[in-house]
């Protein structure tokens, strides 16, 4: 039977949209509908071969429904500046890729679509509607049905009615009844899908429905009886029109909807336009191999754009001590292999092997599982003899490891008393170098470099309070989900590794500092940090009678009780009783409660200043207090925080499990948390930070005269700002001038404008721009490369460090004015972050490389932004504190000199 496929354009460009991060050009033009689109394309034209293929999109303008109601889609915003610049191009791909498109003013996408599904059951064609719209099902029938290519659904007419619990030729009377908020098409109000279905059930038809409804009762019954002079026209709207004129766009009819071979020319360019690297690497190969496309017909079964990089894949389980030894030798005579765990937990200190997984060749892999469970798992290899097995290879320096995230895998195997060594790359390190604004977990980068959709775990153990742990997966589904990990974690360093080779400066910032201090990480999780819980314990104690006291403060002050912690009753105190002015207002219209509105109301009201402090102490008890004596491992008596390379955009470090880089410290409470992280006895904490790194690194950066003589004549920087600003000597400056230039000095850096600096200060904003004025003024340099980073960061879209990192901007070109002001932003303070963050892990690589050739017991134990913290025996002290500052001043050699300062303590506070 000839087979028709009719794509809902319209519907897939906006699902594209949401469904995918931030993606950019080059150029910082953005690309995610566009990769979301056309690799949905792709994968539709492999999946579903037609003999008839069109992509339907909505026409600009009005349509006949307009007409009938003037509010219907009234309260659909407009379409984002950010999406509407990515139609031209999905409609050029689309065409690229040998797909006719449709475009018929008058009606909708849904309506053609309609139209060319009846003209093809006339003629006996199965339709394929791939759709994400429920409004489709009305047009199911035996010769139509709905594929979803977004999540895989599939709809024929059980399949509606598994669904909705109405038949297609319902679904107009249902849609009547529930209405439709995404169109604005009102239902009768309070009827929802059950009692529309309930209703349809017994009396089949909308027509029964509203000739039986004086029988209805309840309130649903009244509120139909209300709205049976609406609901015609509801159903009008809601109804496909399937009868459009479409004799001028296809006078022969279906014939003209023959696919044809993709264009290959046009696909290239724009791959290559939009940076879509292993698209373009295809279109480069078939245009090598002189296949140019774009005129013949598509091949017999359909398919217009073939995979890229697909292989044939070989997977196995590991059950016989036969394929153990045959995987053995392979492992063996591998140049380089990829190693990736399934274990019990996401704890790296706690986690046990379930199974592991290793892939050599590129499509071949195969999992060892080890401790599976449950009546259907099969027999498994003894879990100590095998591992003793493998011991030799993983432990093996000369044998190379790869993996993704190897950090994690390395503290499970040293749960089990094996030392993981040879390991040569990590993936998710390497794409972190190549474009941290990405994100960089295996199923994304599959997709993103590779073109391949992975199975996520959630498609084997499932969600939520249901999911299940991994060693009760069956075998069978646990291998190809972790035999396709550690092929894929194989395949995604081959073409990292090629990405990487074409960008020198970023192939050496991984190779010299973001791999190597991977292992530096490790270290510090696995040594830990020693916690007084006692000390944790009283303070929560005090903090939740302080806590009790606001309450009641509270209430006095409201004139009655009420939850603190309810914006709801929060507003109605302030606003209706207490008739305080409204700051700023919610997206849905309500007066704002937030802590920006706190912040303000608390200079002239007493209540919001203890509603501020309540909810910084709740939070201090609830994220720190309470919760970090509960995290001491208790194996070692210490807590384990995880280090994470991939999260921030510029380069630094962030902490998980527990949280120790955002610790408060501004208030007296906060700095008492930090009093609980103790050294052992015969030790000392020894913390070391670098001074006024950042406005070091903008000295270095602008080049700026006045600011590379203050460093080194090692004047107090924010002095000698004070005095070039106000026009005094350093010894006039008053220390509220210093505090000015402080401010200053760091809000500039941050791109702080004249209405964020006078909020700063408290001050004028004509007074804040007169300093801005200034500043500049004594400070040209600054200025000039401030300008001149803004305009080369529009112009590649993206800033670099001192040591070539790159910091993506994909806003700096958003037709958004505040989003592109942020983008602006922060290409001034990214590379002065991003080098900070660059210099603190060639710090703790220089450390660390120190305490290991002098044999030192010194070791690392946390790193929070520019500080490290060492524990160290007393007798190693004196050596620590005197040499520590030097080693970390030397780590590079900048136009100002580093310094480092040292603090010694028996806990971190004191130590800071």
């Amino acid at each position: 039977m000839p087979k028709l496929l009719l794509i809902d354009g319209s519907s897939y460009l906006y699902r594209a949209f949401h469904a995918i991060r931030e993606l950019s050009a080059p150029d910082g033009t953005p690309t995610n509908a566009i990769y979301g689109f056309v690799n949905m394309l792709r994968k539709l034209r492999q999946t579903t071969p037609a003999d008839y293929i069109a992509c339907v999109f909505d026409a600009k303008g009005k349509t006949f429904r307009d007409d009938i109601y003037v509010e219907y889609k009234a309260n659909r915003p407009s379409m984002p500046d950010e999406l509407r610049v990515q139609v031209e191009p999905i409609h050029a791909a689309v065409r690229a890729f040998g797909v006719p498109i449709l475009c018929i003013e008058g009606v909708e996408a849904d309506d053609v679509i309609g139209t060319l599904a009846v003209m093809a059951c006339a003629q006996g064609i199965e339709t394929i509607m791939s759709t994400g719209d429920k409004d489709m099902a009305q047009l199911v029938n035996d010769c139509v049905r709905i594929e979803n290519s977004m999540t895989e659904e599939v709809l024929d007419e059980a399949g509606v009615f598994n669904k909705f619990n109405v038949r297609p030729d319902q679904i107009v009377d249902y849609l009547s009844l529930i209405g439709d908020t995404v169109d604005n098409v009102p239902g009768v109000p309070k009827v929802g899908p059950k009692t529309a279905a309930k209703w349809l059930a017994e009396y089949q038809t909308l027509d029964n429905i509203v000739a039986n409804a004086d029988k209805i009762g309840g309130v649903v019954g009244e509120n139909l009886r209300t709205s049976l002079e609406w609901l015609p026209t509801a159903k009008a709207l809601v109804t496909i029109k399937c009868d459009v004129d479409l004799t001028q766009e296809l006078p022969n009819a279906l014939p003209d909807l023959t696919p044809r071979a993709a264009n290959w020319v046009e696909l290239e360019a724009l791959f290559r336009r939009y940076n879509f690297r292993t698209w373009l690497r295809e279109a480069e190969e078939k245009l090598a191999a002189g296949d140019t496309g774009g005129d013949a017909p598509a091949n017999a079964d359909g398919v217009a754009a073939p995979a890229a990089g697909k292989l044939e894949r070989n997977y196995e389980a590991i059950l016989t001590n036969e394929q153990l030894q045959n995987w053995l030798a392979k492992l063996n005579a591998a140049d380089v292999a990829s190693v990736d765990t399934e274990t019990t937990s996401l704890d790296p200190m706690q986690a046990r092997i379930v199974g592991m997984s290793f892939s050599v060749t590129p499509g071949e892999a195969a999992y060892l599982p080890l401790a599976h469970r449950g009546t259907d798992a099969p027999d498994q290899l003894p879990f100590d003899a095998t591992l003793a097995l493998l011991k030799p290879w993983l432990e093996s320096a000369e044998h190379k490891k790869l993996g993704q995230n190897l950090k994690y895998d390395q503290h499970v195997f040293t749960n089990h008393g094996v030392t993981l060594r040879g390991i040569t790359d990590d993936t998710m390190l390497m794409s972190y170098v190549l474009a941290s604004h990405e994100r960089h977990n295996m199923d994304d980068l599959a997709e993103r470099e590779l073109g391949e959709t992975t199975i996520k775990f959630e498609d084997i153990c499932g969600k939520g309070a249901k999911q299940i742990g991994f060693e009760e997966v069956g075998v069978e589904a646990a291998t190809a989900y972790a035999a396709e990990d550690a092929d894929i974690t194989l395949r995604l360093a081959h073409s990292l590794h090629a990405r990487l080779a074409e960008l020198p400066k970023l192939d050496k910032l991984y190779r010299e500092i973001e791999f190597p201090v991977r292992e530096v990480l490790y270290r510090m999780e696995r040594n830990g940090i020693l916690l007084d819980g006692p000390k944790l314990n009283k303070q929560s104690h005090e903090i939740g009678l302080r806590l009790l006291e606001l309450e009641k403060e509270a209430y006095v002050l409201a004139g009655q009780p009420f939850n603190l912690g309810s914006p709801k009753q929060i507003g109605e105190i302030f606003f209706e009783q207490l008739k305080l002015p409204v700051i700023k207002k919610t997206p849905k219209g309500a007066p704002s409660t937030d802590e920006d509105v706190l912040q303000e109301l608390a200079k002239d009201f007493p209540l919001p200043k203890v509603l501020l402090e309540h909810r910084s102490l709740s939070k201090l008890k609830s994220t720190y207090t309470d919760k970090l004596p509960l995290m001491v491992n208790p194996q070692t008596g210490r807590v384990h925080t995880s280090f994470n390379q991939t999260v921030a955009v510029t380069g630094r470090l962030s902490s998980t499990d527990p949280n120790l880089q955002n610790i408060p410290v501004r208030t007296a409470e906060g700095r008492k948390i930090r009093e609980a992280f103790i050294a052992p006895p015969g030790h000392h904490l020894v913390s070391a930070d670098y001074s006024q790194i950042e406005l070091r690194i903008m000295a270095h950066l602008s080049g700026d005269a006045a600011l590379l003589k203050a460093f080194a004549e090692g004047q107090d920087i924010h002095r000698a700002t004070a005095a070039e600003v106000f026009g005094v000597t350093p010894l006039e400056v008053s220390s509220e001038q210093r505090r000015y230039a402080k401010t200053i000095n760091f809000g500039l850096i941050y791109g702080m404008s004249a209405f964020g600096l006078a909020q700063s200060l408290e001050i004028e904003r004509s007074a804040a721009q007169n300093y801005i004025d200034r500043y500049f003024g004594r400070f040209p340099g600054v200025a000039a490369y401030m300008e001149r980073t803004r305009a080369e960061a529009k112009r590649v879209g993206f800033v670099e460090t001192v040591f070539g990192r790159r910091l993506w901007l994909p806003e700096i070109k958003a037709a958004n004015p505040m989003r592109r002001a942020g983008a602006e932003r922060a290409a001034i303070n990214a590379p002065m972050q991003g080098t900070a963050a660059d210099l603190i892990k060639l710090a703790m690589l220089a450390v660390q490389g120190w305490l290991e050739r002098d044999g030192l017991a010194s070791k690392l134990v946390l790193q929070v932004h520019d500080e490290l913290i060492l524990e160290v025996p007393d007798a190693e002290l004196e050596l620590v504190r005197t040499e520590l500052p030097k080693v970390m001043a030397s780590v590079a050699s900048l136009k100002v000199p580093l310094v480092a300062d040292t603090g010694v303590g028996m806990n971190w506070e004191e130590a800071h």
